[in-house]
């Protein structure tokens, strides 16, 4: 789905030790065993539906700052993860977006474009399930931050929460039940599947205007 121009050739010895923040490390295991994944995204967009240009810009905006290469393994981690979305059977994925994340222009127009088309074509060929909360709703119960749901053939269903340098893995059932619950009620709010589609087909024609501007001032 993804067009990485050779990255995964140039940094495939990475691949096995695969590369990713220490307090993911736990979360991204759990991932690649799922069978369904919710995720709720308040500022970026999630890292299995990132493009390499989109995932590039956001590893490129740490503090402190990464080296080019720290920075691509990192990158190449995060490219792999979302190969997860080439099976279209397995995970199930469903995934509820702030406004926010539309709105925020990350490596400008341009790149901005790319990333919205590419969600938009996982949407519209079933692969995936989107809801956006629009900025209207004004508060929810999803704005304290990121969180995702996973459940799993053989394990019972667990909740990840992320901070600011810091992400912890939610086993306790009464908890997990609560982040659950906390999901749901703040879907209610959101767009439907296909009003959310027309939502970023909108956004994405703003930041083709204004590239267009940018190129033809």
């Amino acid at each position: 789905m993804l067009e990485a121009d050779g990255f995964f050739v140039r940094f495939l010895p990475t691949l096995d030790g695969r590369t990713v923040a220490e307090h993911f490390a736990e979360a991204l295991e759990f991932e690649g065993r799922a069978i369904e994944i919710r995720e709720y995204a308040p500022m970026l967009v999630p890292g299995i539906l990132q493009t390499p240009t989109y995932a590039r810009e956001v590893l490129s905006s740490g503090y402190p700052p990464k080296s080019d290469e720290a920075r691509d393994k990192l990158l190449v981690t995060r490219l792999e993860r979302a190969r997860i979305l080439d099976n279209f059977d397995s995970p199930k994925v469903w995934v509820l977006l702030d406004e926010g994340v539309l709105r925020r222009s990350i490596g400008g127009p341009a790149v901005m474009c790319e990333q919205l088309r590419h969600i938009v074509a996982l949407g519209e060929s079933r692969r995936i399930r989107v809801h956006v909360l629009p900025f209207s709703v004004g508060t929810h119960s999803l704005l304290e931050g990121f969180v995702s749901l996973m459940r799993f053939e053989d394990l019972p269903p667990i909740a990840y929460a992320e901070g600011l340098k810091s992400g912890r893995v939610l086993e306790l059932p009464s908890v997990v039940q609560q982040c659950q619950d906390i999901y749901d009620h703040a879907l209610g709010d959101a767009l439907s599947h296909r009003k959310s589609l027309d939502l970023i087909r909108a956004v994405t024609e703003d930041y083709e205007h204004e590239a267009q501007r940018a190129q033809h001032p």
